[in-house]
């Protein structure tokens, strides 16, 4: 028995999906079912379903981007810094493995050697280096509260996207903007993030952090130029002139951009496909709302 925390959200409904199509017993719960955030009320709910494994896919990410977390300060760090360290209790006291939905916001740029961010390498977009967003600073601190965690999967997602036009889906985003910000980032597909957590369980790979992106990065401007070729050829683009100008007119805090490394991942037999390859199937499956 599988339980699922945060089911009825993006990420978690994903997870539901993926769960019941493999007919896999699992039962999803939400804060209206469980107040999951208390450590006691979520031992008692493992001990009572005989969970041999809990997925918390909860979080805070602020409507109806992160601008919205530099004004709900206190529930992004409830429910991304808090939230984690509560479930790890929980599932320390009842002898539970788990997996933790993290996040790839709390790097910008590359390493200095030019390559993506590995596991091993520290934040660089967080509150110890006073350059970021509310939200990519709370998800820091939420890996840090996992730092000597046992048992414990800590899977980050990186910009999600799939076939499905919701306002979630970084594609629908692109094709609804007015206007972009040119960037270079590692982006995951939802439906390979969520099997790749899920296989991560199934196979028994040995626990820890893992990149959970699709291989590679790509640029805005190239995601919006496969838009146009395999879904919307008749489309315009605008970008802004710089970052410095898209901070001015349409942002409130600063966004994570940052290419990582998925080898880690891919070293345990997972795989996953290329940015472009998973792109272009997404278009080609494209699904309105």
């Amino acid at each position: 028995m599988i339980l699922l925390l945060g089911h009825t959200g993006y990420i978690g409904g994903a997870f539901s999906c993926e769960l019941q199509r493999r007919d896999i017993a699992f039962r999803g719960i939400s804060r209206r079912d469980t107040d999951y955030t208390l450590r006691d009320s979520l031992i008692n709910l493992i001990c009572e379903t005989k969970a041999d494994f809990v997925i918390n896919a909860a979080g805070y990410t602020g409507k109806p981007n992160v601008d919205a977390c530099e004004i709900h300060k206190s529930e992004c760090l409830h429910g991304n810094a808090v939230l984690p360290g509560t479930i790890r209790a929980a599932c320390e006291a009842t002898g539970t493995p788990w997996g933790h939905v993290s996040s790839g916001c709390i790097y910008t740029g590359r390493r200095e050697d030019g390559q993506g961010f590995t596991e091993q390498d520290t934040p660089n977009f967080c509150f110890r280096t006073d350059n970021c967003s509310w939200y990519s600073g709370c998800k820091a601190l939420g890996e840090e509260v996992l730092a000597d965690s046992e048992c414990t999967y800590v899977w980050r997602l990186r910009i999600p996207f799939n076939h499905e036009d919701t306002s979630r889906n970084y594609l629908s985003k692109l094709i609804r903007y007015d206007r972009l910000l040119q960037a270079e980032n590692s982006i995951s597909n939802l439906n390979e993030f969520v099997i790749a957590c899920l296989e991560c369980w199934s196979q028994r790979v040995p626990f820890g952090t893992y990149n959970v992106t699709n291989t590679g990065s790509i640029t805005t401007k190239q995601v919006t130029e496969l838009i146009q070729k395999h879904l919307l050829p008749e489309k315009e683009y605008n970008f802004f002139a710089s970052e410095e100008e898209f901070m001015q007119i349409a942002a409130r805090t600063p966004r994570s951009n940052c290419v990582m490394d998925n080898s880690k991942l891919l070293a345990t037999g997972i795989e996953m496909s290329s940015v472009e390859d998973a792109i272009v199937q997404s278009l080609r499956d494209w699904s309105g709302e």
